[in-house]
């Protein structure tokens, strides 16, 4: 398995600012090519699987579907979850007992079409009251990424815009979508790229207009008191288990099982369903 690529690595400096002014944040070259294309495989590998049985595969608008997966099903999984980076940006921002609770990946396919803005889940009251974060995504690339693809687009520093107004406390109605274009930023990330965001920041899949899929992993991060852990279902087996460094084991609170059972997706995001904003 090619390791990542620690040339220039200043660990995680900045980032904890970054997410809470920006919302977002990145590490270039933080994982080699050929590590992000074997990421890919194992994506292909999984959809291939769930979308060929109920509840394997769940949509986020149309040609545009998310797959949870278990870490097994990932050959990268303990390179992404040691990487000194991910581990840093976990600790200043979540503290150190943070928690490993959501592995998956989105796909938008050809002809995909805008997301509505959105956030990812309703704020938590420990946002809203106290102005703290308590969860992350960290998201990586499978292919180079270009402006027909459909590229992620997001509206930095709204991770912490407040309206009764949101619709499902996700979606903001459109009278707001105004001040989210004029913020948008487009996002082109390459393979080997990693981002660290908050999932409450303001954000949309754009419309893919090439003929390429648009792969990309998701890795979901709680602070102890959150409670996105809810929504998702990874497991490992025991011998799985065993073999983990304790690293991973300190932050991987998930049942182990003699089995993995596919995964039936629990986290839809309502409205995504319903077409182009």
């Amino acid at each position: 398995m090619p390791r990542c690529n620690m040339r220039g690595m200043n660990i995680a400096e900045g980032a904890r600012e970054a997410i809470y002014t920006d919302g977002i944040t990145a590490r270039r070259g933080a994982f080699s090519v050929a590590w992000a294309d074997t990421m890919r495989e194992d994506i292909e590998t999984a959809f291939a699987e769930a979308i060929n049985r109920d509840g394997g595969a769940v949509g986020r608008g149309p040609k545009r579907y998310y797959v949870e997966i278990h870490p097994e099903q990932l050959r990268g999984f303990v390179d992404l979850v040691t990487h000194p980076w991910v581990t840093a940006v976990c600790t200043d921002v979540l503290g150190p007992d943070y928690e490993i609770v959501e592995l998956g990946f989105d796909i938008p396919f050809a002809g995909a079409v805008n997301q509505p803005w959105h956030r990812d889940f309703p704020m938590p009251s420990v946002t809203r009251e106290e102005g703290r974060l308590n969860s992350l995504a960290f998201n990586l690339t499978g292919v180079d990424t270009t402006e027909d693809m459909g590229p992620f687009e997001i509206a930095p520093g709204t991770q912490f815009d407040d309206s009764p107004e949101f619709g499902h406390d996700m979606f903001p109605p459109k009278p707001h979508y105004e001040r989210y274009n004029s913020l948008a930023v487009r996002k082109y990330p390459q393979r080997g790229d990693i981002s660290a965001r908050s999932a409450l920041t303001i954000h949309r899949g754009t419309a893919n207009h090439s003929q390429l899929s648009r792969p990309v992993l998701v890795l979901g991060v709680d602070a102890p008191d959150a409670t996105n852990g809810d929504k998702h279902a990874m497991a490992v087996t025991k011998p799985y288990w065993d073999a983990l460094p304790q690293q991973v084991r300190d932050h991987l609170h998930c049942p182990i099982v003699d089995e993995l059972t596919p995964i039936t997706q629990k986290h839809t995001i309502e409205g995504l369903v319903m077409g182009e904003a």
